[in-house]
């Protein structure tokens, strides 16, 4: 009589990963959820959520992602669909598109940068997309 109804993506909401200072990854990282990087991470980064870079935290990649917050360093490709906030103590060099973009004064910027302008999907290693 009532069918179980499959949750959304707001399942993973208010749910975050971590990768705390000191901890260095070499590898790709696929999440649904949120995420927060404040160790190290070489490799590929991929989410539905929002990424946060913390002060501490160094990104060699590429990152695909809805929104994200930059404050650390990062070096590789990097694709935002929504928001791109880069706090003034961040250090960014590569390649960048993004959905709008944010800069504090302070922030080192070397990268170029193009601004989307249709509505991407996220592709996760399941093949399936964000909807």
């Amino acid at each position: 009589m009532f069918e179980k109804v499959k949750k959304s993506t707001t399942e993973n909401l208010g749910k975050t990963n971590r990768i705390v200072e000191g901890t260095s990854i070499i590898g790709d990282i696929v999440s649904k959820a949120d995420f927060r990087l404040d160790g190290e991470l070489i490799g590929n980064f991929t989410s539905q959520g929002k990424l946060v870079i913390g002060a501490s935290g160094i990104v060699k990649g590429e990152i695909i992602c809805h929104n994200a917050d930059i404050e650390g360093e990062f070096q590789g490709k990097l694709k935002v669909l929504e928001v791109l906030n880069i706090k003034g103590t961040a250090r960014i060099h590569g390649e960048i598109a993004v959905g709008k973009l944010s800069i504090e004064p302070g922030a080192d910027f070397t990268a170029t940068c193009t601004m989307l302008n249709s509505n991407p999907t996220i592709l996760l290693e399941d093949g399936k997309g964000t909807e």
